[in-house]
């Protein structure tokens, strides 16, 4: 039998184990400075409550653990004195000689494996970012809270096999204008993550927000959640981004990015010149159960996507987007297939592409256009009219005009594509395409049912959402 007058101390001794075999534990910013520069590989250094100002970056060894008491108790930062300079911003967003890696709390030692940062507030203002990374492996971070920094949270090139997980991003990504006055915008944008050629990476169940408003010369506030440069086998999953672009990664190649169960205030922006690439993998992006609430939500063109069992949930006071929008004048060759998805309020249109796209798909969708407060009435589908309609396909769809009635296209050549079988409300060019019925199922094919952002925080069944319950 357990004499339970001994638990206590049984369950402080367990607690007690990590330090008892050799773990450093340290409550000075001397003491935690000494830890991380000559601690041997393998060491977890115990980080106590409390604020530690740096005066330099901390530079992370391979093997090592750098774990605090909790976000609400352990905090890094600066020192006063500590203020980088600002000319190499925006500079760095394809190679990493050109950043100034000297400017950032933590700086993970070139390609050094193993790891991990967890259970802290790394906080700025006046450095350029929380944590530096070039051609790591393996790093684990977790349960850290970024905030306030001039341009980026986390910085990293090259990175793989690793996972952030668990973390919250406040004011910890934005634009950078040199030069530029108090508040402006425009400029190159930094992230709160920022990865320049990504693989192999998981990125869950962390939250992104803009903080406090920002009047620092030259940055215009945190813009972007997740951006990069180029990537593989990326996934990203039950996120909460709060920002105006969600998620941002254009011009390079992508290969097997997997974006999905994430709540999304903002677009996902994964345009390339004649659409990229299709790789051997022969997907760049597949999209899936997450829930977008602005009607500029999903920026092209790219080939090898598929765009599947979304809802798009947008007011009719904010229509000035086009649900999926491409700029490019360059002929893209796809494919891309938009399909099982729920579009309330697709604001000017659902698809617009200036430049040619061919081997497109639209099926078994269910849109409801409601009347904006323009109103906008062109059609739902704006497609250059040189593409090769004979690979583009709308058909098993319920589209459903309330109010304004809207042409289905905008183009007179877009009348060559094959339309069918499309169950159509007040939709003003009905009578310009033959839409044969089959006996295929209209609309979605099963009913859209799951649970989206951080640790499935809110639910979606159907048309309708709600917080998920505990």
């Amino acid at each position: 039998m357990v004499d339970m007058k001994s638990v206590p101390f049984v369950l402080w001794f367990l607690s007690a184990l990590p330090a008892l075999a050799g773990d450093l534990v340290v409550d000075t910013t001397e003491a935690l400075v000494d830890a991380v520069r000559n601690a041997d590989q393998g060491t977890t250094i115990q980080v106590a409550a409390g604020i530690y100002e740096l005066s330099a970056p901390l530079e992370v060894k391979a093997g090592t653990t750098l774990q605090g008491a909790g976000i609400e108790k352990t905090t890094i930062t600066h020192t006063r004195d500590w203020k980088p300079t600002t000319e190499k911003l925006p500079q760095g967003e394809i190679k990493p000689h050109e950043a100034d890696r000297d400017a950032y709390l933590i700086r993970l030692q070139d390609k050094a494996a193993d790891i991990s940062i967890s259970n802290l507030t790394l906080h700025g203002p006046q450095v350029h970012g929380a944590i530096f990374a070039v051609g790591n492996k393996n790093v684990r971070l977790r349960h850290l809270r970024i905030d306030d920094v001039l341009y980026c949270g986390i910085r990293c090139y090259f990175m793989s096999e690793s996972r952030i997980l668990d973390c919250e991003f406040v004011g910890a990504g934005g634009k950078w204008k040199r030069g530029g006055a108090p508040g402006t915008d425009g400029g190159i944008s930094g992230g709160a993550i920022f990865a320049t050629w990504m693989t192999d990476t998981e990125i869950a169940n962390n939250r992104f927000s803009y903080g406090q408003p920002d009047r620092r010369p030259g940055k215009s506030g945190g813009h972007y959640g997740v951006k990069g440069r180029g990537g593989k086998n990326i996934h990203i999953h039950h996120n909460t981004i709060g920002l105006n672009f969600s998620i941002e990664f254009p011009f390079e190649g992508a290969d097997n990015f997997e974006i999905d169960h994430n709540i999304l205030h903002g677009a996902v922006s994964i345009p390339k010149h004649a659409g990229g690439k299709v790789p051997e993998s022969g997907r760049t992006y597949h999209i899936h159960h997450n829930y977008f609430t602005t009607s500029y939500a999903i920026e092209f063109v790219r080939n090898g996507v598929e765009i599947d069992h979304n809802l798009f949930d947008f007011e009719v006071e904010k229509d000035g987007g086009n649900l999926i929008s491409g700029f490019g004048k360059a002929p893209a060759r796809g494919p891309a297939l938009f399909h099982n998805n729920l579009v309330s309020n697709p604001g000017r249109g659902v698809i617009w592409i200036k430049g040619r796209y061919d081997n497109l798909v639209v099926r078994n969708n269910h849109i409801i256009a409601r009347t904006t407060v323009t109103p906008r009435d062109e059609g739902l589908f704006g497609l250059n009219g040189q593409s090769n309609f004979s690979t583009i396909k709308i058909t098993d769809n319920i589209i459903e005009c309330q109010g304004q009635p809207r042409p289905l296209l905008r183009t007179d050549a877009s009348y060559e594509a094959t339309i069918r079988n499309n169950q159509l409300t007040n939709v003003s060019d009905a009578d310009r395409y033959e839409n044969p019925v089959t006996q295929a199922k209209t609309g979605l094919e099963k009913q859209l049912r799951f649970q989206c952002g951080v640790n499935g925080e809110l639910s979606v069944e159907g048309w309708r959402t709600k917080p998920t319950s505990p």
